[in-house]
């Protein structure tokens, strides 16, 4: 990796507008109000350049293995259910969960390349995106695929505590490669992904993923 991609790393083109509002929010604090709270509202415009950034990442290109959807750490590898909005059948499988920090990078990517086969909008609440039932309870988009060694499998943009907008790039029909990015969480999240049989998860609770780079399941 380059030094310049550390220091010039691409932001999302969502927060365009945010630093722009934080920045020209510190200028009027500063000229107006207080230099100190101008000096708190700088720092804060640094952290919405950080929050929007879109690093460069290095896709796995391992037969067989499907990668983090998102940065973050794995906060539950649970049996569940597939959503039932994208059609799935009701027998549980391994569904691994991501909590997502304001800390973290929010561009999510796609586990593995493939066909997107359905898509599903779920209002719902804003509950803290750590918790358990965030993933049913929680606004969240939903996103069915088929990878192209046949898995069916689904993940979920999760909305958490302070999210108030996921964005999703993906259309049903969408052929698409592993770890292209394809939405954004604002600000503070949870992405859950749902394997197919066949698929063994490799990450523990606890674990630091890197969306687009950690393994997070691969063919048995």
């Amino acid at each position: 990796m380059k030094a310049t991609d550390v220091v010039l790393t691409p932001i999302h083109k969502e927060g365009h507008t945010y630093i722009a509002i934080f920045f020209a929010a510190a200028l009027a604090l500063h000229f107006f109000i207080s230099p100190f709270l101008g000096w708190v509202g700088i720092v804060l415009t640094a952290w919405c350049i950080y929050f929007f950034r879109d690093p460069n990442r290095v896709v796995p290109d391992h037969k067989g293995v499907l990668v983090s959807p998102a940065d973050g750490t794995v906060c539950a590898v649970v049996d569940a259910v597939p959503p039932a909005e994208l059609g799935m059948g009701d027998e549980p499988r391994t569904r691994v969960s991501i909590f997502l920090s304001v800390f973290n990078v929010h561009v999510n990517r796609v586990p593995a390349a493939g066909k997107v086969t359905g898509l599903a909008y779920v209002p719902g609440k804003y509950l803290n995106a750590a918790a358990s039932e965030a993933s049913e309870e929680n606004e969240r988009q939903l996103v069915r695929m088929t990878t192209e060694d046949g898995h069916d499998i689904a993940f979920a943009q999760v909305a958490g505590l302070v999210a108030r907008r996921i964005i999703c790039d993906l259309k049903e029909g969408d052929e698409v490669g592993r770890g292209d990015r394809f939405g954004l969480i604002r600000f503070g999240s949870r992405t859950d992904i749902y394997l197919d049989k066949g698929l063994s998860a490799q990450v523990a609770v606890g674990q630091t993923m890197i969306g687009g780079e950690t393994i997070i399941a691969r063919s048995e």
